[in-house]
């Protein structure tokens, strides 16, 4: 049995993940064709990409109200094409704005419709679940707990295990990664980690340097890596070292890594100080202490409110680790109290504190091994499966 199935995703952790669906359903339906929109490591697949997933790539609600025009355009392209030629099955990946609307006109049109990675509406506007409903025949879910959620709505759903799970090792070897680095095996190590868009760099940065700076105060041999995502991010980086500048850091360039360019420096590092997003589940699977810390602009948090309806998260928790946990295990400085003062101090007990960290160990482990499971091929089967039953 052979499918046509067709794919969107929409930035490169959607890319990734598609790519490993792809191997999936490669196994279990051998000569299968993946089209739409994706990137390079969909390619490398054998995925025929008629637009690339930058198509899709916004940074923000400001970006994307720029970028209006191009993004209509490159929706009712791909949304015409499918319904001139319909798929066996869609599959979108994350990017839920775009996906779960074009999820909605083709399984309206008959098309099985799943969807890879669910919304954080556990955490925001809850009541995204009967869009959710309407668009989408099968879920498949990075996290455990959202599996009750989705069968509770009455959307057929299956934890898949998040990816990460499967590629980072169960047992980081700290000194492999500090010779990769060409660091000293017993010198104190801090990964510095800012975010990968503009705005996180312009309002978690400055803090983090002024921390770094606090931190060199106690500890003068200590060192710091800072793992940057691109060009832009370096520079905008470089800017802010300039009136913060901190001695003993070191920025990490991707030519530099033969893996994700976050990879080596939390393997090697002692703890992370980081902006909330994916990296602090990265942080957790490298079993690494971390302080967790994010800021909005007054502008941003008012657009969120606006949005959402509601004045903060629906948990007391922003931390993926701490969410998966249902405790705060790892320290949040959010907002106003992300002051300088604030993170050198909970950074400086993550790495000194080995108590602490063994106990982080403990419960990283755990949690890691939660999250593994063979994810493209329980991917593919649920896949497989909508084709094989069609749109309900």
């Amino acid at each position: 049995m052979s499918l046509r199935v067709g794919m969107v995703a929409g930035e490169p952790s959607g890319d990734l993940l598609a790519s490993r669906v792809m191997q999936g359903i490669a196994r279990q339906a051998a000569g299968s064709r993946c089209e739409g929109i994706g990137g390079p490591a969909m390619q490398e697949q054998g995925f025929e990409m008629w637009r690339p997933m930058h198509a899709l790539t916004v940074f923000g609600y400001a970006d994307a109200i720029g970028r209006l025009p191009s993004l209509l355009n490159t929706y009712f392209s791909v949304k015409r094409r499918w319904l001139r030629q319909v798929p066996d099955v869609f599959v979108g990946v994350d990017a839920p704005d775009f996906n779960l609307r074009l999820e909605h006109q083709l399984k309206q049109a008959g098309v099985p419709t799943v969807h890879f990675v669910g919304p954080s509406i556990w955490a925001w506007r809850y009541e995204r679940i009967h869009k959710i409903r309407a668009a989408v025949s099968h879920m498949l879910v990075l996290f455990p707990f959202e599996e009750a959620i989705y069968q509770k709505e009455g959307v057929p759903v299956t934890y898949v295990g998040h990816p990460l799970a499967e590629v980072i090792p169960m047992q980081p070897d700290r000194l492999a990664a500090r010779a990769r680095l060409g660091l000293a095996p017993d010198v104190r190590v801090l990964a510095l980690m800012p975010g990968s868009r503009a705005s996180e760099i312009r309002l978690l940065a400055p803090r983090f340097l002024e921390a770094a700076q606090r931190l060199l105060g106690q500890d003068p041999t200590l060192q710091i890596l800072v793992p940057m995502v691109n060009a832009s991010r370096r520079r905008e980086f470089q800017a802010l070292l300039q009136r913060h500048p901190v001695a003993n850091l070191r920025i990490l360039d991707q030519a530099e890594l033969s893996r994700p360019i976050a990879w080596d420096a939390m393997e090697a590092a002692d703890a992370v100080l980081v902006a909330s997003g994916t990296a602090t589940l990265e942080a957790a699977l490298f079993k690494r202490p971390m302080v967790i810390s994010y800021v909005l602009s007054p502008a941003m948090r008012r657009l969120m409110q606006w949005k959402s309806g509601q004045s903060g998260p629906s948990l007391p928790w922003v931390g993926l680790p701490n969410v998966l946990l249902n405790d705060f295990a790892v320290p949040e400085l959010l907002q106003d109290a992300a002051t300088p003062e604030a993170l050198a101090a909970a950074t400086w007990t993550a790495l000194t504190d080995i108590t602490g960290a063994q106990t982080l160990v403990q419960r990283f482990t755990a949690l890691h091994r939660s999250l593994w499971r063979d994810t493209p091929t329980l991917a593919a089967q649920a896949i497989i499966g909508e084709a094989m039953h069609g749109a309900r």
